[in-house]
Formats: C-alpha cells, structure tokens, sequence
C-alpha cells in the first residue's frame, strides 16, 4: 500500500523517524542524532516552549544559528502549531528590533548571542517584548508537550527579506511548501537515502530550511550542518563530514575559484552542487574540473521554492537558470508568465517580469497586507525578476526590475554592467548602481574590488567597458573598494554602498 506523503513539517519529521528510527540523521562538528534522536529533541523543545506559554499561531525567534539547536527549536515550535522565525545574528541590535517589533515573538531563543539579544529588547516596548530563553534551558525542559494537529496551509516559518529595500519584511512560508519541497527536490538533483546533504547556507535562508533540510528529510538522506562557511577548510569540512551534496550562492563559487589550489581540495565524497546562479560556460565547468564534482543550477526564492532547475540527464544549458521546477509525484504543478511593463505576456526572447503559480507560495508578508497585494495578484506571484523565455522553455536571468537603470532615455540592467566588468580578469566583484544626475535620470557608478592579488587600473577597466558595452550604458565613475559589502545570503548590500 503506497503511503501518501506527509504534508506538515511535524508529520514528515515523524514518519521519517518511524520508518528508520536508528538511522543516524544529523551531523554537526563531531557529533551525530539519529532521526529518533531529533524527534525526541524536538519534542523536548515543544514542551519547553509550552512552559513559557507558546501556544498555535505564535511566533518563536530563533537566533541560533547553524546549529543543532536551530532545528530542535523549529520543529519544536511547529509541533506546538507555533511559527519558528529564523534570526540572522549578523543583525545590528537596531535591526533586530526592528523585526522583533514587526513580528512580535512570544519567545525568542538565543545561544551565545544573548548580548545581542538584549541590547535588541531594549529598544522594544514592553508589551512587544519577548521572553529571552536559552537553547539549553529548553532542551533540559523533558517532554510531555501537546501536539498540535495543524493543516498544511497554515504557516510554518517566517522568513525574514535580507532588508535591501530599507523596512524588514517577513514572508509567511507554509507547511505545504516545506514539504512539496522535501519531496521534489531529491527528485531534481537525483539525490537518495545514501547521500548525505551540507548545509553551508545560513538556517534563517529558505535555501538551507527547505532544499537542504527537508530535501534530506524527504529523501531519508543526512543532513550535516556547517556552522560558517569558510573557503579556506570548506574542502576538508566536507570530507570530515562526509557530505556528498551541498547548496552554494555565487560568492561562494568566486571565492573557491579564486583561492589557491590546495592539496586536498578534491579528496571529499562532493558529488552535486547545487548553485543558485547561472555562471559563463567557462567559469562552471572550472569550478567542475577545478573541484572533481558535478553542479546543476536552479532558482528560487523566499516566496516560493518552485522557481526553475536544469533538468537533470539533459545537456547543460550554461548561463540559463533552467526550466519550470515540477514535482515528481503530481507533476506539473507550476507556471510561469513573463510579463511586460504594458502587462502584455512578452514573445519569445524578451524580457520581462516572470510570474510564477504554484502550490509552494508563501501566503504573503507578515502583517504587511499593501505589499502582500502588491506581489501575490489574481493567484500569480510577481517575482520582481525580470527574465527570458526561449522556445524550449529555458529561462535566462536580466536583472531585478528594481535594479534598472534609466540613462539617456534607455533601461540599463544593473546585471549586464556588472557580468562586464566580472569578465576583466582583474575584477573579483563588482555591483551597478543608479544615482541622481543634472540631467533628471540616472547616472551610472560602479564599485569595484580586486581578485586577490590582483590590482585595478580605473582607466583600463573603463575602456574595456567601453569595448563592450553601449556608451550610455559604460560608468560614469568606477569606484575601487577592497571589499564590497554583502546580505547574510551573499549577495552585494547596494543599499550600503556610499
């Protein structure tokens, strides 16, 4: 008898552990938990959480980071039909007050981050402020907690948005997403109960939560937690874990490549990386070669997991982001439209804003109705990423739609100027940005930071900008920096650039 899937983060949890209780699950520096191990963790949490009043529908903070306890607590959370909120420490005292403001914790659960903790509270009125608990008081709380029987549509996590456009905004992901998600993902990266996953990524990122934990809970595969990513041990972190699959963001692939070739850099079980960027042909089979692994390419988002992928056991399509994701029991369950500015569906090859439908949506922004209206309209979800669309059904990355350019009557894509200037083997990150100019639009600046060890000539850059690209579309200014600064997710911060 064919047992359907589980379709909430506690059921799925508990019949993985049903089915293989023993089998050991989650590995974490030198320690591991079987899958038993972590449904009892969890449930240790839940009560915890229940002595402190947590109750359906609440919020749990999390600032824990890549840690065992970061999982213990969310699905301890969920268990209770509570919401588990992922925090990223990296926040500012002021930043983190301000998404504890907007989303009101009943709990927030920190580890060696109290101080943080408490400077942030400090700045949030009483009434809003939660109840500061540490991970180990909750895991000394023993069992006994209630179990919530909650439906797939309710919330399950909110996601916070790495903050680019100014106030925080928290995306309500569902249970039904996380697992569709576990289910399908195995299924995209041909992944089994034999692989074991690495989760590089920060847990407070919807990469790290649902392809890496619950891709490996649907698969009955491991799950090893990477406490920071660091390119000089990233090699031998993945062999002392023994990870055979890992998702990475474009940074981290620019920084492997550009490190020094070190002895032992291919002496791990690495098998599959995934990367959540399309790369030039010749810089994703060097990262292949270079590393002894294969790596696919997908795109996805806070809002939804089911974005696009390369479809396995078919010829790389290099610099595209692939084809729609579909699910591999009830199959084709996304679409997609590619909107023009006019709201007409663009023609073959040209851009505009992808749309996307799919069961694996988030139900909007967390108290943020005006914005949620803005992005989910009439069932489709406005990406705010504008693509193309080829006569295969293959999608090729432009730029975000907020990260044009007007300049001399055009649009410029951010992105066309940066992959430009990434080309100059000089370069190691650049980033685009519009400012202000006499003439009503914009002019164009770009930062720029070195390779190691290579150094930037301002005037040659401009002029192999120059060779290849539009005038209107070649800097104004090109300004060098030694580093630029970067989201929690690894993506350039413009918004702190000067």
């Amino acid at each position: 008898m064919t047992v359907a899937f589980p379709e909430t983060i506690p059921d799925l949890l508990e019949w993985r552990a049903a089915l293989a209780p023993e089998t050991p699950w989650l590995f974490f520096e030198g320690d591991s938990w079987t899958l038993a191990d972590v449904a009892s963790e969890a449930e240790g949490f839940a009560a915890g959480l229940a002595e402190r009043g947590v109750v359906r529908g609440d919020r749990v903070a999390l600032l824990l980071g890549n840690r065992p306890e970061a999982l213990f607590a969310w699905f301890g959370a969920n268990r209770l039909g509570a919401i588990a909120s992922p925090v990223n420490h990296a926040l500012t005292a002021p930043e983190l007050a301000a998404l504890l403001r907007l989303t009101r914790p009943r709990v927030l659960v920190v580890d060696e981050h109290r101080g943080l903790a408490e400077a942030a509270c400090l700045a949030v009125d009483d009434a809003l402020r939660p109840a500061l608990v540490g991970a180990a008081e909750l895991s000394a709380s023993g069992h006994g907690a209630p179990r919530v029987d909650v439906g797939p549509d309710e919330v399950a996590v909110l996601i916070a948005t790495s903050g680019t456009t100014g106030s925080p905004k928290a995306v309500m992901q569902t249970h039904r997403t996380y697992t569709l998600t576990a289910e399908a993902f195995p299924a995209w990266l041909g992944l089994s109960g034999d692989d074991r996953l690495l989760a590089a990524l920060p847990l407070f990122h919807i990469n790290a939560q649902a392809y890496s934990t619950m891709g490996a809970l649907g698969a009955g595969a491991g799950l090893a937690l990477l406490g920071k990513f660091s390119a000089s041990r990233f090699w031998e972190d993945a062999r002392r874990l023994g990870a055979t699959q890992v998702n990475v963001v474009g940074a981290m692939v620019h920084i492997l490549l550009a490190g020094q070739v070190r002895a032992g850099e291919r002496e791990h079980r690495l098998r599959v990386c995934y990367a959540a960027l399309a790369l030039a042909e010749a810089q994703h089979r060097a990262f292949e070669e270079r590393f002894g692994l294969a790596m696919t390419v997908g795109y996805g988002m806070s809002e939804t997991t089911f974005g696009t992928v390369w479809p396995r056991d078919v010829a790389p399509r290099y610099g595209t982001m692939g084809r729609l994701r579909q699910h591999p029991r009830l199959g084709e369950i996304n679409r997609a439209r590619v909107v023009r500015d006019d709201g007409a569906d663009a023609s073959e090859g040209e851009a505009g804003e992808l749309w996307l439908a799919n069961p694996a949506t988030m139900r909007g922004y967390w108290d943020d109705p005006e914005q949620t209206a803005a992005t989910l309209v009439h069932g489709w979800l406005h990406t705010g990423d504008v693509v193309r669309r080829d006569g295969d059904g293959y999608f090729t990355f432009v730029s975000r739609k907020k990260d044009m350019i007007r300049r001399r009557g055009e649009n410029v894509a951010a992105a066309e100027i940066e992959n430009v200037l990434l080309a100059h083997p000089a370069v190691g990150e650049a980033a685009a940005v519009g400012v202000p100019s006499e003439l009503g639009e914009d002019d164009i600046v770009a930062y720029v930071a070195p390779r190691a060890g290579a150094a930037i000539d301002v005037e040659a850059l401009r002029d192999w900008a120059r060779a290849r690209l539009a005038d209107f579309k070649v800097p104004a200014r090109i300004l060098v920096r030694d580093a630029l600064p970067r989201t929690a997710t690894e993506r350039v911060a413009k918004h702190r650039l000067e």
